[in-house]
C-alpha cells in the first residue's frame, strides 16, 4: 500500500477527512496479505495521519520484554548508519512495553525514564505511542514524534493513531494466519510429493531383480528423495562395507574405498541397526568418508533384510545447502527398508539364476556324456573289436580278413567323424558365430530334419540387434526342440519360427508328430527347455494332446532394451 497523503487541514481540523482516511487505510491493509508489505504499510499510515515527521513499529519478542524488530520512517541511511543499533524497547519506548496504553508527551526528552538519543541522533519532541494488541496479546507498539509545525499531539491524533492500531492487529494476524496457512500449504504438497515419489521408489525398485540395476535405481532416487549432494550404497563384505553404487558429485575415488562394520559410526548403523544423523562437527568416521568428499554433514541408515543389516545408504551433504533434517531422515528410513528388500530379493534372484545355470550346464555335460558313451564309445569299441579279431586269426586268408577289417574300419571311423563333429557344433555351434542367427537356425532345423528323417519349414525374421547371449540363448532352445522332435514325435514335418523386434524375440516350434499328454508331466528335455527360458527371463508354454502334435511357444525380452 502507498503512503496516505493528508493535508494540515484534515489533521489538525474536523474528523470527517481523517475518518474517510482511516476508512481507505483499513481497506487498503485488510486486503494485503504478505506480512512485512502491512507492517511498513502501517507505519507510513500512522506518520500520515498524525502528521508525524518521524514513525516507527517495534515488533515484540516472544517473551514480550523487549523489541526485536523496528520498522521505521524518516531517518536515511546515512543517519540510521551515525546512530547505531536500533531501539530494544529501553527508556520511553518501554513504557508501552510495561503498560500498553497510548501515551503521549510533550518532549520526550523530559520523561522519567528518557535515556537521551545517541550521537548523530536527531532532536525529538513530541511523542505519541499506542500499542497493537493481537487477541489481547501485545504484539508491538506504534511510535509517532516530531507532530508538523512543532505543535503536540492531539486526541484526535491519539484516536485516529488508535484505530489504526486496531486496523493492523486485524491485518497482521490476516497476514500471519495466511503464511502459516501458506508454510503449511507448501509442507503438505511437500509432504505428499515426497510420498508419491516413495511410492513411485517402491513400485520400481521393487519389480527389478537384476542387482546391478537395482543398485543404481536405489542411489539415484535415494539422493533425489532427501536431495543429497552425494549418495552412495554399501554392502557388506565379511566384516567390512564395500561403496557398490555411487550418485552425485562423487567419482571413482571411492570406488575402492572399504570401511570396518565395527567403525564408531557404522557401528551404530551395521551392529545396532540404528540410523545416524551426523552434523557439522560430529566425530569423524574411521575412513573419514565426509573429510575424502568434502562433506560436512550426513545421513547413514541400515538397510535391514531379514532381521540383518545387510548395508548402508549414506547421503552426504543436502544439494542446496543447509543440514538434513529429522523428516529427511524418516524419508531415508523407510526407503532404506524397500531399497533392503530389493537388493536382498535380487541377490536371491541371481544366487537363483546361478544355482539354475549350474544345474543346467550339470544336465548338458551328463547328456553329451550319454551320447558320447551311447553313441561314440560303442561305435569304436566295435571298430577295436573287429580290428583285434581280424589279427588274432591265422589262416591263409588272414590278410583278406584283415583289409575287409581295414576297410570297414575306415568307414565306421568317417561316421564317428561326423557324429563328433555333430556333438562339437551342439557345444559350440561354429555356424552361429561365423554366419549370424538366421543362418545357424536354418542350418540346424536341415541337419536336424536330414537326422531325424523328417520335413522342417524355417520362418526367420529378425528386425531387432540380439546380443550374443541372447542368440545364444535362442539358439539352444529351437536346437533342444527340434532334438525332441527327432527322438520321440515321429513326425514327419516340423516348423520353427522366430522373429524379434523391439518387443521381444518369439520362438515358436511345432511339429505333427504323435503329441503327449502335459498332464502327465514333461520330460527332461521340456524340463531343460523351459530352465533355460527362465533363465532368460522369459516365459514358455506347451501346447499338445495325443496324435494331434506338440507346438512349443516362448517369448524372451531383450535385456539391452
Amino acid at each position: 500500500m502507498g503512503p496516505v497523503s493528508v493535508t494540515d487541514e484534515e489533521v489538525v481540523g474536523p474528523g470527517g477527512g481523517r475518518f474517510r482516511r482511516l476508512v481507505e487505510v483499513g481497506s487498503s491493509l485488510l486486503s494485503e496479505l504478505d506480512l512485512e508489505v502491512v507492517l511498513r504499510s502501517v507505519v507510513e499510515a500512522a506518520r500520515d495521519l498524525t502528521g508525524a515527521r518521524y514513525a516507527a513499529l517495534g515488533v515484540l519478542d516472544e517473551e514480550r520484554r523487549e523489541l526485536e524488530r523496528f520498522i521505521y520512517l524518516g531517518i536515511d541511511d546515512e543517519m540510521r548508519r551515525e546512530i547505531g543499533p536500533l531501539p530494544r524497547g529501553r527508556g520511553v519506548l518501554g513504557e508501552l512495553i510495561r503498560d500498553p496504553h497510548p501515551l503521549r508527551l510533550a518532549d520526550v526528552e523530559t520523561h522519567a525514564h528518557a535515556y537521551g538519543f545517541p550521537p548523530g541522533h536527531p532532536s525529538m519532541h513530541t511523542f505519541l505511542g499506542v500499542p497493537i494488541a493481537i487477541r489481547g496479546e501485545a504484539y508491538g507498539n506504534l511510535y509517532m514524534t516530531e507532530k508538523a509545525g512543532g505543535a503536540e499531539f492531539d486526541e484526535a491524533d491519539e484516536e485516529a493513531a488508535t484505530t489504526l492500531a486496531t486496523w493492523a492487529a486485524i491485518a497482521i494476524e490476516n497476514a500471519r494466519l495466511y503464511t502459516a496457512l501458506r508454510a503449511r500449504e507448501a509442507e503438505t504438497e511437500r509432504a505428499l510429493r515426497r510420498a508419491e515419489t516413495s511410492a513411485d521408489i517402491a513400485r520400481t525398485v521393487g519389480g527389478e531383480t537384476d542387482v546391478d540395476r537395482v543398485l543404481d535405481l536405489i542411489v539415484k532416487r535415494a539422493r533425489a528423495l532427501v536431495e543429497a549432494r552425494t549418495l552412495l550404497v554399501l554392502l557388506r563384505r565379511r566384516d567390512r562395507l564395500a561403496v557398490v553404487a555411487r550418485a552425485g558429485r562423487v567419482g571413482p575415488e571411492v570406488d575402492e574405498l572399504t570401511i570396518p562394520t565395527d567403525d564408531a559410526i557404522f557401528q551404530a548403523a551395521m551392529q545396532e541397526r540404528v540410523a545416524k544423523h551426523l552434523e557439522r562437527g560430529s566425530p569423524s568416521s574411521e575412513a573419514r568418508l565426509r573429510e575424502r568428499l568434502g562433506a560436512e554433514t550426513a545421513l547413514v541408515v541400515p538397510l535391514l533384510f531379514r532381521g540383518r543389516a545387510v548395508g548402508a545408504l549414506v547421503a552426504l551433504d543436502r544439494e542446496a545447502g543447509g543440514d538434513f533434517d529429522a523428516e529427511d531422515l524418516r524419508l531415508l528410513q523407510a526407503f532404506a527398508a524397500t531399497a533392503a528388500i530389493a537388493v536382498g530379493t535380487a541377490q536371491s534372484v541371481e544366487a537363483g539364476r546361478l544355482q539354475q545355470q549350474v544345474e543346467v550346464a550339470e544336465d548338458e555335460r551328463r547328456r553329451w556324456a550319454q551320447e558320447l558313451h551311447d553313441g561314440v564309445l560303442q561305435s569304436l569299441a566295435a571298430v577295436r573289436i573287429t580290428l583285434a579279431a581280424s589279427l588274432q586269426t591265422g589262416g591263409e586268408d588272414r590278410a583278406e580278413r584283415i583289409e575287409r577289417a581295414a576297410e570297414a574300419t575306415v568307414a565306421g571311423l568317417e561316421d564317428q567323424i561326423t557324429e563328433l563333429s555333430r556333438l562339437i557344433n551342439d557345444l559350440r555351434p561354429a555356424t552361429l558365430e561365423r554366419l549370424g542367427l538366421a543362418a545357424a537356425l536354418e542350418a540346424l532345423a536341415e541337419e536336424s530334419g536330414n537326422r531325424g528323417d523328417f520335413e522342417v519349414a524355417c520362418a526367420i525374421q529378425l528386425d531387432a540387434e540380439l546380443t550374443s547371449d541372447e542368440e545364444r540363448g535362442v539358439y539352444r532352445l529351437v536346437q533342444e526342440a527340434l532334438t525332441n522332435v527327432a527322438k520321440h514325435a515321429g513326425a514327419g514335418g516340423a516348423e520353427v519360427r522366430v522373429s524379434a523386434d523391439d518387443g521381444g524375440v518369439q520362438v515358436e516350434v511345432g511339429d505333427d508328430g504323435a503329441g503327449f499328454d502335459p498332464a502327465l508331466g514333461p520330460g527332461r528335455g521340456l524340463l531343460g527347455m523351459r530352465e533355460r527360458v527362465e533363465l532368460l527371463g522369459g516365459t514358455i508354454e506347451v501346447d499338445s494332446r495325443p496324435g494331434a502334435g506338440t507346438t512349443i511357444r516362448a517369448t524372451l525380452p531383450l535385456r539391452g532394451r
